[in-house]
Order: structure tokens, then C-alpha cells, then sequence
């Protein structure tokens, strides 16, 4: 007994002289760089883009099943995090108006990156967003902030990304630039797998819940006669219903998408009333807390396929 009370002193005494080794000190957690990202689907990029660097501490700020944050208001936890922060990463565009202000008081030295920055092609919302909806005081200037559900532009984001975190961790240099190439080849890979299914499509009219889609239409050719919400997210009046179920009869549209960011009644309603298909896209503006670096493309993947399916090809 005295012999196996020794033996589990001395292995007791090893691991804890081997414990520290494992375990981060509080001097290597002190010198983590602090990146704060405002939106779920730029978080992940920049995820992809710094994979495999330890030297940055990456924190999401808005909930990660939120969507577009049109009404977010800044919580105490949220003002302790720019307190912290050595870069924050916006999706730019006016996506993040909530930050205006909390951005002059925020920690001296704090860089923000604006990940569209330079990125050419930029959508206004269009007419064909408002003719169905009058009296919503949509505003014709505001620019389209949904880079991100374009994978052409998501490849885009990604290097801009890989840039900005080379201005704070220069040591990271090449990681973040060949992280961000892979990513961008991946995403242009993508992107033409769009384009190809929208020259095939048998129908490439569509309504959509609101603009988010603006850019992928783009990309593939497709023409969205209308957009069920507002730009602040406000469900139209019966006389804007009506107006939309009358456009969809009139030009032949083929389908209604629906997303799963809001709910879908009042789209699903329109497109039983026109007699045609609705399904629902997710442009992969949230996700679980836990996503993983590929969860754009999968979710990506299968909008293709929701594509064809309900669109149908010739």
C-alpha cells in the first residue's frame, strides 16, 4: 500500500509539472490578437481565412441565428468586447448602423476593416423590389450589403479579409493569403456552378422574400420580379399582396423563395394564391453557434439543388 501511495505521489507530481504545457499561460492567452466580427457569414470567412493560426482570438458579436441586424442595439457585452478588441470586421454597406457611435468610444488603436471595401459591381435595391409594396418608404439609394450569398463575392470578401488581418499579424502573412486563395478557388468554383444551372433553368423568374438574393440573381441570370419584404423587413400591406400575385400572373413567374431567416406565411400565402411553387434558399446569413468551416457551401450546395428542382431545366 505504502509502494502504490508512493507511485500515485509521484505520478500526481508529473502531471502537474506536465500540465502547464498543455494548458495556454495567461501570457500566451495575453498576447492573442482580438478580432471581433460583427455578422455571422463574415465570421466564417474570416474563420477560413485565419484556419490554423493561433495567434488571433476570432469573436462573433451578434448572435449567430440573428440575420440582418436592422434593429440591433448594442448590449454592455458588446461595448466590453470593442473595449477588447484589436481589429473588427464589419460586412460594411450600412449593415452595421448600429455601430456608428459605439465605434468613436471604442479601444484607442482599434482598426475596422470594412470587408467590402474595393469590391466593384455594388447593387442599389431596385424598383422591382417596391412596385408591389407602395408605402413602405423604401429608400432607392440604400446600397445591397448581402455580398456574402454570392460566392463570387464571398471570394472576394475573403481576400480583402486576408488582408486585413495581414495588417495586424504580419507573421501571418502567408496563412492568411493561401487560406484565403483555397478559399476564393472554392468559391469561384461554386459561382460557376450557379451560372451554369441559371443557362439551363427553364424559368428564371422569381420572387424572393427580400434582397438578399439581389447578387446571386445576378450571377445566374435570374430576374427577381419582386421582393415580399420591405427593406427594414416590414410585410406588405392586402393592396401590396395583391399587386405581387397579379405581377407573378402577368410575367409567368416560376417560383417564390422563401428563407428561413423570417417567417415564410405571407410568401407561401402569395404563391398558393398565383398557383405556383414556393421553396425556401438560405443565403447562410445564420447558423448553429458550432458551424463549421464548410457550412456556406453546403448550405450553398443544396440551394442549387432547391433550384432545379423547383424551377426546373431544359
Amino acid at each position: 500500500m505504502k509502494i502504490f501511495i508512493r507511485k500515485a505521489a509521484a505520478c500526481a507530481a508529473g502531471l502537474l509539472l506536465f500540465l502547464p504545457m498543455l494548458l495556454p499561460t495567461g501570457a500566451d492567452a495575453a498576447s492573442r490578437l482580438e478580432v471581433l466580427v460583427t455578422t455571422f457569414p463574415i465570421y466564417q470567412i474570416t474563420r477560413n481565412v485565419a484556419a490554423g493560426r493561433k495567434a488571433l482570438n476570432i469573436v462573433l458579436m451578434l448572435p449567430s441565428r440573428m440575420g440582418c441586424p436592422h434593429d440591433y442595439v448594442l448590449t454592455p457585452q458588446d461595448m466590453g468586447r470593442l473595449a477588447r478588441t484589436d481589429l473588427l470586421i464589419i460586412n460594411g454597406l450600412g449593415m452595421e448602423g448600429f455601430l456608428d457611435r459605439a465605434i468613436e468610444s471604442a479601444k484607442a488603436g482599434m482598426r475596422v476593416a470594412d470587408s467590402s471595401a474595393g469590391i466593384g459591381g455594388i447593387l442599389h435595391y431596385e424598383d422591382a423590389h417596391n412596385h408591389a409594396q407602395e408605402g413602405h418608404g423604401h429608400d432607392q439609394d440604400s446600397l445591397n450589403p448581402h455580398l456574402f450569398a454570392s460566392p463570387g463575392l464571398a471570394a472576394a470578401v475573403a481576400l480583402n479579409i486576408a488582408g486585413e488581418l495581414s495588417k495586424i499579424d504580419p507573421e501571418g502573412a502567408s496563412i492568411y493569403y493561401t487560406n484565403a486563395d483555397l478559399y476564393a478557388k472554392s468559391m469561384n468554383l461554386l459561382a460557376g456552378d450557379f451560372a451554369e444551372l441559371g443557362r439551363r433553368l427553364k424559368n428564371n423568374r422569381i420572387v424572393t422574400q427580400h434582397g438578399v438574393f439581389d447578387y446571386l440573381a445576378r450571377d445566374m441570370g435570374l430576374e427577381i420580379i419582386a421582393a415580399v419584404l420591405s427593406l427594414e423587413g416590414q410585410e406588405p400591406s392586402a393592396a401590396g399582396m395583391l399587386e405581387t400575385v397579379r405581377l407573378i400572373r402577368e410575367l409567368k413567374v416560376g417560383a417564390v423563395f422563401t428563407e428561413p431567416q423570417y417567417p415564410s406565411r405571407i410568401s407561401q400565402t402569395i404563391a398558393r394564391e398565383a398557383g405556383i411553387p414556393f421553396a425556401e434558399l438560405d443565403p447562410a446569413a445564420t447558423g448553429p453557434d458550432d458551424a463549421p468551416l464548410d457550412h456556406y457551401e453546403t448550405v450553398m450546395r443544396k440551394n442549387l439543388s432547391v433550384l432545379e428542382e423547383t424551377l426546373g431545366t431544359r
